[in-house]
C-alpha cells in the first residue's frame, strides 16, 4: 500500500466537497449531514426495484398490461443506465451539487407521476422518467463518496452505502407488500416523496463545493450525449426482450442489434471529434480504469446468477416456501458490507488489485462449487455458500472502486465513476440474457422442449414439481452457476494481465 500512496499520477491536487481544515466541528457536522443526505439518496434507488416487484400483482390488478408489466423493471433499468456517463460528465463540468439535485428532483417528480398512473403504459412512461432521475442519484453518490473522504476513510463512507444496499434488499419485499397490501401500491411511490424531501434539504443546506474557476466556458457534448442514450436504450433493448417478447434470430432482434451497431459506430465518430466527449477516450486508454470497467462488467454478470435463479431453484428444487427461498437469496446481504468495511485492512497490506482478486478468485471458486451441491439438499448448503459468496464480493468489488477513484483528480472523478457503474449495470442485462437463454435451452434438453424457466416458475404455485421438472431446474440453475464461474474467472485474469500491480493513486491536499 506503501507505494500505491506515494505514487503520484499526471493530475493535479484536490479539495474534498464540504470538508474544511481539521479541527472545526461546524463542518463535520456539515459533512456528517451530507453523508445522511447521501445515504437517504441512495436508499431511494436501492429499494426502487425489490419494493415495486412485491406490489406487481396489485399494480396489473388495478391497471392491466400483464402481458408487457416487465418494462415496470426494464424501462427503469435502461433509462439508469444509458443516463450514467451523461451524469459523470455533467457532474464534472458543473459539480456534483447541481446534478444530484436535479437528478433528485426528477426521480421525485418520476415517482409523483407514478402514483398518479391511470393504465400501464402511463406507469411504464412514468418509471423511465424515474429511471431518468436515478442515473443521477446512484452515479453522484458514489462520486460524492469520494470526494468527501480522504483515501484512507473511504471505505468507512462506501460500507455505509454498502449496508444501505443490503439493508434495501432485505427490507424492499416487506415494505413494500405491507403497503401494497394495506395502503395500496401508489403509496411504494408516494413513500419516496418524504425521504426524497428530506435528501434535498439536507444537500441544499449543509453540501459545499468548492469554486473552481474555469478557463472557458463549458461546452456540453449534447450530440454526444443523445448518441449514447440512443445507443445504450436500442442495444439493451434487444438483450432485455430478446429472447422473451420474441426469438433471439428474429427480425426485431436482428433489427435492434444492426441499429445498435450502427449507433454505436456513430458515438465513437462523434466522440472523437467533439471538444468535452460525454465518454472520452482516456476512459479506456488508462489501464487501471479500463481494468476496472471490465472487472466490474464481469461482476454485474455473475450477481444474475443468484438474485434472478438461486429463488427459484430454493423453491422448486429444495421445496422453500417464498419467504424461506427469499432468505436464503438475502444473507448475502449481510456479510457483503462487513467484507466490504474490513478490505482495507487488506488492500493497505497488499494493494488494491491483490486484494480485488483474492475476493474475485473466492468468489470462482464458491460459484463452480454450487453444482456439487447434493441433491435435492437441505437449506443451509445453498445459505453458507451465499454468505461465503457475499464476502468474498465485498472484498473484491470496494478495493476497486476506491482505487479507481484515488487514481483521479475531482474533474475526472464523476467521468471514471460513471464509466465503473455503466459497465456493472451493463453486465447484469447481459448476464441476464445470457444466463436466462442458458436457463431456457439446459430446460428445454431436459424436459424435450416442453417448457422454458419462465413457464416452470409460473407453474410453482400450482402445487408439487414433478421430480423430472425438480431435476431440469437444478441442471439449469447448475450450469448458470458454471457460466458465473467463468465470469468471476474472466475478471481475475483481466486483474493479473491488465490491472497494474499498484494503481496510480494521486496525492491529496
Amino acid at each position: 500500500m506503501q507505494g500505491e500512496r506515494n505514487h503520484v499520477d499526471q493530475g493535479g491536487t484536490e479539495t474534498r466537497a464540504g470538508v474544511a481544515p481539521p479541527g472545526r466541528p461546524a463542518d463535520t457536522h456539515r459533512r456528517g449531514a451530507v453523508v445522511a443526505a447521501l445515504m437517504l439518496a441512495m436508499a431511494l434507488a436501492a429499494l426502487d426495484a425489490t419494493i415495486v416487484s412485491t406490489a406487481v400483482p396489485q399494480i396489473v390488478g388495478d391497471l392491466g398490461g400483464f402481458s408487457y408489466f416487465s418494462w415496470l423493471f426494464s424501462g427503469y433499468l435502461l433509462a439508469v443506465t444509458v443516463t450514467l456517463p451523461v451524469y459523470g460528465k455533467l457532474s464534472d463540468t458543473f459539480g456534483r451539487k447541481p446534478v444530484l439535485v436535479a437528478g433528485a428532483a426528477v426521480f421525485l417528480l418520476g415517482s409523483l407521476l407514478c402514483a398518479a398512473a391511470w393504465n400501464m403504459g402511463a406507469l411504464i412512461a412514468f418509471r423511465v422518467v424515474q429511471g431518468l432521475g436515478g442515473g443521477a442519484l446512484q452515479g453522484t453518490v458514489q462520486t460524492l463518496a469520494a470526494d468527501l473522504y480522504p483515501l484512507e476513510e473511504r471505505p468507512r463512507i462506501q460500507s455505509k452505502l454498502s449496508t444501505v444496499w443490503a439493508v434495501s434488499a432485505v427490507a424492499g419485499p416487506g415494505i413494500g407488500g405491507l403497503l401494497a397490501a394495506y395502503a395500496g401500491w401508489r403509496w411504494i411511490f408516494l413513500v419516496n416523496l418524504p425521504i426524497g424531501a428530506v435528501a434535498l434539504w439536507l444537500v441544499v443546506r449543509h453540501l459545499r463545493e468548492p469554486r473552481r474557476e474555469l478557463e472557458r466556458r463549458p461546452r456540453i457534448d449534447w450530440a454526444g450525449a443523445l448518441a449514447v442514450f440512443a445507443c445504450g436504450g436500442v442495444l439493451l433493448t434487444a438483450l432485455v426482450q430478446g429472447g422473451v417478447a420474441w426469438p433471439w434470430l428474429s427480425a426485431p432482434s436482428l433489427a435492434l442489434f444492426g441499429t445498435g451497431l450502427a449507433l454505436a459506430g456513430a458515438v465513437v465518430v462523434i466522440e472523437r471529434r467533439a471538444a468535452e466527449p460525454v465518454i472520452p477516450g482516456w476512459v479506456w486508454r488508462r489501464r487501471t480504469i479500463a481494468a476496472v470497467n471490465l472487472a466490474l462488467g464481469a461482476l454485474g454478470l455473475l450477481m444474475v446468477a443468484p438474485s434472478v435463479f438461486l429463488p427459484t431453484y430454493a423453491q422448486s428444487v429444495l421445496g422453500l416456501a417464498p419467504v424461506a427461498a427469499g432468505f436464503v437469496l438475502s444473507v448475502w446481504t449481510l456479510t457483503w458490507p462487513v467484507s466490504a468495511a474490513l478490505s482495507q485492512h487488506v488492500y493497505r497490506r497488499i494493494g488494491f488489485r491483490n486484494t480485488a482478486m483474492l475476493g474475485i478468485g473466492t468468489a470462482a471458486l464458491i460459484l463452480f462449487a454450487f453444482p456439487f451441491l447434493p441433491y435435492p439438499g437441505s437449506a443451509w448448503q445453498p445459505t453458507l455458500l451465499m454468505l461465503l459468496l457475499g464476502a468474498a464480493l465485498g472484498l473484491f468489488q470496494l478495493p476497486l472502486i476506491v482505487g479507481v477513484q484515488s487514481t483521479v483528480g475531482w474533474a475526472e472523478r464523476g467521468t471514471t465513476t460513471a464509466s465503473v457503474l455503466f459497465c456493472r449495470q451493463t453486465g447484469q442485462t447481459i448476464g441476464a440474457s445470457v444466463f436466462g437463454a442458458v436457463a431456457n435451452g439446459v430446460l428445454a434438453a431436459r424436459l424435450g422442449g416442453a417448457g422454458d424457466l419462465d413457464s416452470v416458475t409460473r407453474g410453482l404455485d400450482s402445487g408439487a414439481v414433478p421430480e423430472a421438472t425438480r431435476r431440469a431446474i437444478a441442471d439449469a440453475v447448475h450450469a448458470v452457476y458454471i457460466g458465473a464461474g467463468c465470469a468471476a474467472a474472466a475478471a481475475f485474469l483481466v486483474l493479473l494481465f491488465l490491472a497494474p500491480r499498484r494503481f496510480p493513486v494521486l496525492k491529496e491536499q
